[in-house]
């Protein structure tokens, strides 16, 4: 059975050892460039991903997180298939964070195109670094030797050898250079394109898998933080002395308050100490503080919302620009106009933010459910202001996430109270902390204007997006969207219109503004998608033959070439020679569209207040076309009963794991769209918990259809394309039903009553 362990960089060697094994350092193969120097002891790399021990049994290091993704299988199934390895002798080490791993950030939808070749790389190494050692036992030709299922036969003689027996001989093998390796042909794969359960599917569901709130230590204290309920505040004074008559609490501290803009570092606040969870939470409700609230004091987001719609009205600065919108607008034979707006959202993952820490000697080791292992090693090794040397940083089951625990303040805090009190810490946040004091999705406003011809043809396209910048968080005085964010479905329309501007306002930040699943391209498919719809709609077409005529003839879009600032997700950077498979491609966009639109019926007659309506956009460099079917009551309550999503994401390396993250994606997108909404008042949050931070529940759940287009393209990301089509697609059903356009998040439901 494969096996799943969580140790150190150090452990694994060590064991290895012990077993007189092979350890194989690979090449990342995103940057095509070779690993840090061997570990004297050894003659490979230490950056190892693949090992074998005298007994067969190979382990593969998993260097990004685990949070529901399935990552942890995927990536080592990837190496298992190329080394030709026995699933069933197969061991995961989850990888502590550590630079020497390449980049370990669990972010983006990228992990398994960044990482696909340089996995693939290091299974093909390792099986022909084996294949090699056989021959030489053998003294035959490499060629006739053939890896196959945790060993190598001669096929000539009937020979076999497993790779137990021969890890010493591969081990004295040099590591063949890129331009030597064989990969396996695709027809010849194993694992990758089927179906694979999750190597932690038998903890979880026994409850024996350890998430970061699972982790105890000998001696170990835990601590409830009370944090100013505004963004920038601090402690004034504080009197503990109630807090400290509470059975079970043994100190108070106070953690300093980091200027804005925070960052990743700790907000500050005041941290009970106790020997339990409880009495912590319950110490905390006693403190008696003071606080200076700062500048973000009168912050309130109805306010807000109203100066960012001002702001999208007006001309921004321009970001993409072709032919002459204006005149098209001035010589349309229609004209049409409308606003978007998105509130501010949380991230609320099952799991809350906690993190363990043991500072002792100097040194700080932590556990935590994080998403960015290195990043929180340095922010951890910053606070402490201590060498990121003299951090070990371990990496749990994330039990949820959604870009939440990319951002490590609460491995942070953690460090920062072992120090103070001397043992152990676990700082565990409540489900209020968690609402009010997140990295927030950003608010959002939007206005577009679009020119018709008599035809009905769109001639000219004006979008104007106004949202804080996340780079905010982070940087002083930034108050326009940079190019990594506003590629996220706005630089990128696809639309074949001869006029296109985009510009972008500023906007002041007032609270933290963080990555939360799929990031900007939720406001932006919202916008796009709906005013797509409105203009077929004034057109007198059907959607979905409107949207292959705004998609036109297939065809791929390099912006970069148009003098358009545009990062592609990174992957240009990081693969150059990849960049001609990944421009946007409107006939895969078409693809996507026409096998929702087949699969879930569309044009079929439905019953009164009920209709479909279909939303196509293409974010992570994957395809995503949805079609949402809504029943509207008389009440004005949304039902969703079936959901169809078409997704071309590349070449699929666990079709199980990709419908699973487009269910999900879907439930998320629900929420965002009829329920979520984070307001502010008095630079408050005024929501503190699912008592009035809606998500969707079971009772919404559609019968969701998620229908994979194979490919041979190049992987692409999962995890978060699903999420932006979905809100337009229920949105644009809703119109459907009723008549009603919905430009503003959440639905408001009211507006839906039958009078």
């Amino acid at each position: 059975m494969t096996q799943i362990v969580n140790v150190s960089r150090r452990g694994l060697l060590k064991g290895i050892a012990a077993a007189s094994g092979l350890v194989l350092g690979c090449q990342l193969g995103f940057h095509r460039s070779a690993q840090a120097q061997v570990a004297r002891s050894w003659p490979f790399a230490p950056n190892v991903f693949v090992a074998i021990d005298a007994t067969g049994l190979v382990t593969i290091v998993a260097h990004r997180a685990e949070m529901g993704t399935g990552i942890k299988t995927d990536l080592p199934l990837i190496v298992a298939d190329e080394l030709e390895a026995d699933w069933n002798r197969v061991r995961i080490v989850q990888a502590q964070g550590d630079a020497r791993y390449g980049d370990q950030n669990t972010d983006g939808s990228r992990s398994t195109w960044q990482f696909y070749q340089a996995m693939r790389e290091a299974g093909a190494a390792a099986r022909q670094m084996l294949e090699a050692a056989a021959a030489d036992t053998w003294h035959v030709p490499p060629r006739e030797c053939r890896a196959e299922n945790g060993a190598v036969v001669h096929a000539a003689s009937g020979r076999r050898l497993s790779f137990g027996d021969l890890v010493e001989a591969a081990a004295d093998q040099p590591v063949p250079t890129a331009d030597r390796l064989r990969l396996k042909d695709p027809k010849d794969w194993r694992y990758i394109g089927k179906p694979m359960p999750t190597v932690d599917l038998k903890d979880i569901v026994r409850g024996k898998a350890v998430y970061g709130l699972d982790v105890v230590l000998p001696g170990m204290k835990y601590a409830a933080v009370e944090r100013c309920p505004v963004y920038g505040g601090k402690v004034k004074s504080f009197d503990a002395s109630d807090a400290l008559k509470v059975a079970g609490v043994e100190r108070v501290i106070e953690i300093p308050a980091t200027p804005i803009p925070s960052g990743f570092r700790p907000l500050g606040g005041i941290a009970v100490i106790a020997n339990n969870t409880w009495a912590a939470q319950q110490g905390r409700e006693r403190l008696k503080i003071e606080w200076d609230e700062g500048a973000n004091a009168t912050h309130d987001s109805r306010t807000y919302r109203a100066e960012l719609e001002a702001t999208a009205r007006e001309p921004g600065r321009v970001m993409r620009n072709q032919g002459d919108v204006d005149a098209a607008l001035a010589g349309a034979a229609r004209r049409l106009s409308a606003e978007y707006f998105v509130p501010y959202l949380a991230h609320t993952p099952m799991e809350v933010p906690n993190a363990v820490a043991h500072f002792s000697g100097g040194v700080c080791e932590v556990w935590c459910p994080t998403q960015y292992p290195q990043g929180a090693r340095t922010t951890v090794a910053q606070v402490l202001g201590v060498s990121e040397t003299d951090v070990t940083l371990n990496v749990t089951l994330l039990g949820g996430a959604f870009g939440r625990k990319a951002k490590p303040d609460f491995a942070a805090e953690a460090a920062l109270l072992s120090r103070a009190v001397g043992a152990p810490i676990k700082v565990t946040w409540s489900r209020e902390d968690d609402v009010q004091h997140d990295y927030f999705h950003a608010i959002c406003a939007q206005r577009l204007e679009a020119s018709l011809d008599h035809g009905g043809r769109t001639t000219g396209w004006l979008h104007r997006t106004v949202f804080p910048p996340i780079p905010a968080t982070f940087q002083p005085n930034v108050v326009y969207g940079d190019a990594a964010h506003l590629q996220q479905g706005f630089l990128d329309v696809p639309y074949d219109i001869a006029n296109i501007r985009l510009e972008n306002g500023p906007a002041p930040n007032h609270t933290r503004i963080g990555w939360y699943r799929s990031v900007y391209n939720i406001p932006h498919a919202f916008a796009v998608c709906s005013f797509a719809d409105e203009l077929a709609v004034a057109a007198g077409k059907d959607p979905v033959e409107h949207l292959r005529e705004l998609l036109g003839e297939p065809r791929k879009i390099d912006l970069k070439a148009m003098g358009v600032d545009y990062p592609n997700y990174g992957v240009e950077e990081l693969l150059p020679e990849m960049r001609l498979a990944y421009l946007i491609d409107t006939g895969r966009l078409r693809g996507v569209l026409d096998l929702a639109a087949e699969k879930s019926g569309w044009g079929g007659k439905l019953p009164p207040r009920q209709g479909r309506g279909i939303a196509v956009h293409r974010s992570f460099l994957a395809y995503v076309a949805a079609v949402a079917h809504v029943a509207v009551g008389q009440d004005g309550q949304v039902t969703i009963p079936r959901v169809d999503v078409a997704v071309d994401c590349g070449l699929v390396i666990n079709p199980d794991r990709v419908r699973a993250q487009v269910e999900g994606a879907a439930i998320m997108g629900i929420g965002n769209t009829l329920y979520s909404n984070i307001t502010f008042s008095k630079g408050r949050t005024e929501q503190s918990n699912f008592t009035d931070y809606i998500v969707a529940r079971t009772d919404i759940t559609p019968d969701t259809h998620v229908h994979l287009v194979e490919s041979s393209a190049p992987p692409s990301g999962t995890g978060e394309p699903g999420v932006p089509p979905i809100a337009p697609a229920i949105c644009n059903a809703i119109y459907a039903a009723v008549g009603k356009r919905i430009r503003a998040l959440p639905v408001d439901t009211n507006a839906l009553k039958v009078a």
